[in-house]
C-alpha cells in the first residue's frame, strides 16, 4: 500500500512539474545589432540599372555598353541615366567627390573603390547589397558580380563614396 502511495506522489509531481510555466525568458545582456541603413530610391534605381549591364564587355575608357566599358565609364553611365547625376572621370576622380561612407553603412548604390593597380582608387564597382557589387574588371572582359569579402577584393578595398542621401 504505502508503495502505491509513493508511486501516485511520484507521479503527481511529476505532472506538476510538467504543468508548471517555464521561466520568462531573460533580456540579451547585449545591445542587438543595428540594422543597415534604408536604401534609397536613387539608390535601388541605380542597381537596377547596372544588373541590366551584367556580361557587357570590357573595354579600356569606354563610357557605353555599345562599345564596352571600363570600370569608371560603367559608373558614370549607370549614375547619368538611372540617377541624372554627372560622375566622370578616373575612379580616383570619382572618389575624390561624394561623401563617405563606412563599410558597415553601404548602401546600394554607393559606389565602392579598390586599389587594384597599385594606385590609390584604381577601380571602382557600385554596391548593390548583401555584401556584394557590379564592376567592369578588366579580367574576364565582362561586367559581372563580386563579393566585397572575396580574398582578393577584401585585401583591397579603399573607401566607399554615397552620392544620395
Amino acid at each position: 500500500m504505502r508503495v502505491h502511495l509513493l508511486i501516485a506522489g511520484f507521479f503527481s509531481l511529476l505532472l506538476a512539474a510538467c504543468a508548471s510555466k517555464p521561466p520568462a525568458p531573460q533580456a540579451p545582456a547585449h545591445q542587438p545589432a543595428e540594422r543597415p541603413p534604408a536604401s534609397s530610391p536613387k539608390g535601388n534605381d541605380v542597381v537596377l540599372f547596372a544588373l541590366s549591364l551584367l556580361d557587357t564587355g570590357y573595354r579600356f575608357g569606354g563610357k557605353n555598353p555599345e562599345a564596352g566599358l571600363d570600370c569608371s565609364g560603367m559608373v558614370s553611365y549607370i549614375y547619368g541615366r538611372a540617377a541624372g547625376l554627372r560622375v566622370s572621370g578616373s575612379a580616383a576622380d570619382i572618389a575624390r567627390r561624394g561623401r563617405p561612407v563606412e563599410r558597415a553603412g553601404l548602401r546600394p548604390g554607393d559606389l565602392v573603390f579598390f586599389n587594384t593597380r597599385n594606385a590609390a582608387f584604381s577601380h571602382v564597382g557600385v554596391y548593390i547589397g548583401d555584401d556584394r557589387f557590379i564592376h567592369a574588371p578588366s579580367s574576364n572582359g565582362r561586367v559581372r558580380i563580386d563579393q566585397l569579402g572575396a580574398r582578393y577584393f577584401a585585401q583591397r578595398f579603399e573607401t566607399a563614396r554615397s552620392y544620395f542621401d
